[in-house]
């Protein structure tokens, strides 16, 4: 997951490929809280690892349930509707999905909690629910502003002869969260009138569908008063299928139907195949397909797959404006918004009201964002209407504030195919750890662009400069890939020497043709080897005499050349030696020549040699790297030397930190977003 402040996303051209999904967050903590309820043990499979369903698991370990996790499979041990802690302060951090079902049940069945989550979750209303509730005789209380979280619940007076009567037209999550306590106390029929037209249906789909998993059949009346009156009988009992198979997210799907529908095909990979999730699904956001569709996208569709690309010119592409009333797939809506970018005309959803109290008022936001992008774009209490820009000089180079909201993210992720070729930052990429932790490496999976668009940074300098350390840094801040040049001649070596390769000549061309399939990585100060950790192995004595046999091998170094090429991979890089800005990547947007004084960098490499227990002194280091700064910047092949376009850092008086701030400053300045 790309936990950085922003990810810049380069400008895409073309996608294909297979993605499998995560689990849905809907089916997840529907799930976890009805095997909680239940009695037994439910085994469930696939589950969603996310920020949601965390929550969820968190909450039910402080109200008693055993819980044993191995992967995506969970084993719940159910409290019966008996919870074993009948005191608990639960943190529900700004889950929806957890805090509404929860409150219900807790209610019901009766204790002390307090209900808390993040300063969103307090302003995201919770009413209409204690409303219904307290009308059954449920003690709740409010500890903040009236009408919203944080919640205090005591033991309740239940009165359940009169229907109990909730407001359909704000969330469906208040429904079924009523839905899925009120079995517990059902010693008589039970009776819930909607009042209102109800939004969101298919999600009542999906809680009526499981509840009937679990052994409870609510009775609903025939024709359209079947979404007015639920009746849940009589001596219902929460009953547990043992093992239960969570389906993929389909709002999650949604991002990549859109990539299909959007990007060109590439090469030998036409079309988007997604896996989890088919035309059968128990989930309301699957009609999604229906939309996208309609806006131009070929989809074909399996009982667990789908496949799904781009129209050809004028039969399907560019994509054509749609009017539609969204209220069957509320959330997978907003990816609809993003298409419109690509459309033909204005795009107009309606009945999205419930936009207005998720994560964040998604009307609004997707409205602001649009406009940074340069579409035209009308908001009103339940539509949002959206043109977009005119030609592509009228598109806009944005930052996308993402407001903590996963789908903001996910969403905007999609404009980076743009006609204009421009880049599109992210703000905040981790918030998609609600639902889809690694979405951007999936969606990176997938999409392609010509490797020029790709962003580079170079780091070059001198033995001991600290250009490695101020490489990784910048990296890490910026969620790109990490290329540690110097050690590819070590890493070679030593992959020759396990192939049983003498480091000669006479095995030149086969050390050569070896290093095109090595398979090496960077990551967070270790140095993989075809998933081996050779971080301490690498950096001997031994290892370093080996490195300069193989780099006197020309074969070997135009293999290395080509492999180091192979690191400028989305979302970009950087990439630290003595020749990547005047060799390897002479194209870079931005070249930083590092530097230090003799003298401060052979006391750098006296102390990092001390710390490892050799012996040294200050002054044959320092004749050490005087003597090696000479050779390296009058060798024949590659001298060490500033590309002309280079920027001098010259780091002798100062720290990492202030190091990283001035490149990162540096790198701000040529793009098209403002301040960090």
């Amino acid at each position: 997951m790309f936990s950085t402040a922003f990810l810049d996303i380069p400008p895409l051209t073309a996608a294909g490929g297979t993605i499998v999904l995560p689990g849905s967050k809907s089916i997840s903590n529907r799930v976890l809280l009805l095997s909680a309820l239940s009695q037994g043990t439910t085994t469930l499979h696939d589950l969603l690892d996310s920020d949601d369903t965390r929550v969820m698991l968190d909450a039910l370990r402080q109200l008693g349930c055993g819980v044993r996790q191995r992967g995506a499979t969970v084993e719940i041990d159910g409290l019966g509707g008996h919870p074993g802690n009948r005191k608990a302060n639960l943190f529900m951090g700004n889950a929806g999905t957890a805090i509404r079902p929860l409150t219900a049940a807790l209610a019901v069945m009766g204790g002390d909690y307090e209900l808390r989550g993040v300063p969103r979750m307090h302003e995201r209303p919770i009413g209409d629910l204690v409303d219904a509730l307290r009308q059954l005789g449920c003690h709740i209380d409010y500890l903040g502003q009236e009408g919203f979280p944080p919640l205090r619940i005591g033991e309740p007076t239940l009165k359940l002869d009169a229907p109990i009567r909730v407001r359909g037209d704000v969330s469906s999550q208040f429904l079924t969260a009523l839905l899925m306590a009120l079995p517990l106390v059902a010693r008589q029929d039970v009776v819930i009138e909607v009042v209102g037209e109800l939004i969101s249906r298919p999600y009542i789909e999906i809680t009526l569908n499981l509840l009937a998993r679990f052994g409870i059949q609510v009775v609903r009346p025939a024709g359209e008063d079947r979404w007015q009156r639920f009746t849940i009988p009589a001596g219902s009992q929460f009953r547990s299928p043992g093992s239960l198979h969570v389906e993929a997210d389909a709002s999650s799907a949604s991002y990549f139907i859109a990539l299909g529908a959007i990007a060109a095909g590439a090469t030998a990979k036409n079309g988007i195949i997604i896996e989890g999730v088919g035309a059968d699904s128990i989930q309301g956001d699957i009609r999604f397909i229906d939309a996208a569709r309609l806006m131009g996208a070929q989809v074909v569709s399996g009982p667990n797959w789908l496949e799904v690309s781009r129209g050809q010119p004028g039969d399907g592409w560019p994509l054509k404006a749609i009017d539609l009333d969204c209220n069957h797939i509320p959330d997978a809506a907003m990816t609809l918004a993003v298409m419109a970018l690509y459309a033909q005309g204005t795009t107009t959803l309606r009945n999205i009201a419930s936009w207005r109290v998720k994560e964040t008022d998604r009307i609004a936001a997707m409205a602001c964002e649009l406009r940074k992008l340069g579409a035209s774009v009308e908001e009103g209490a339940d539509y949002l209407r959206v043109t977009p820009p005119a030609s592509p000089a009228d598109w806009k180079a944005a930052s996308i504030h993402t407001y903590d909201d996963h789908r903001m993210a996910m969403c905007f992720s999609l404009a980076a195919f743009n006609p204009a070729g421009l880049p599109v930052r992210i703000e905040d990429p981790k918030c998609v750890a609600k639902t889809f932790p690694d979405y951007f490496e999936a969606l990176f999976s997938l999409v392609q662009t010509p490797r020029p668009a790709i962003p580079v940074i170079c780091v070059d300098g001198p033995t001991a400069s600290g250009k490695g350390t101020l490489a990784a840094v910048l990296a890490k801040e910026l969620g790109y890939h990490f290329l540690d040049s110097g050690s590819l001649y070590r890493i070679t070596a030593l992959a020759a020497l396990q192939a049983g390769l003498a480091l000669d000549a006479s095995h030149e061309s086969a050390i050569a043709d070896m290093v095109q399939g090595l398979s090496i990585q960077f990551a967070e100060g270790r140095v993989l080897l075809n998933g081996a950790d050779v971080s301490e192995t690498i950096r001997t004595e031994e290892a370093g005499m080996n490195a300069s046999r193989v780099s006197a091998l020309p074969m070997v170094r135009q293999a290395l050349i080509g492999l180091q090429h192979g690191f400028r991979r989305l979302p970009g890089l950087v990439a630290d030696g003595r020749d990547m800005g005047t060799i390897i990547f002479p194209q870079a947007p931005l070249k930083v020549f590092l530097t230090a004084s003799a003298e401060r960098r052979a006391e750098r490499r006296y102390k990092q040699l001390i710390s490892k227990g050799i012996s040294a002194t200050l002054p044959s280091l320092r004749a050490d790297l005087e003597a090696r700064d000479a050779r390296d910047s009058s060798r024949s092949v590659a001298p060490l030397k500033p590309a002309e376009d280079a920027r001098l850092l010259d780091n002798s008086d100062l720290t990492v930190e202030r190091s990283v701030e001035l490149v990162l400053n540096w790198w701000q300045e040529k793009q098209p977003f403002g301040e960090i």
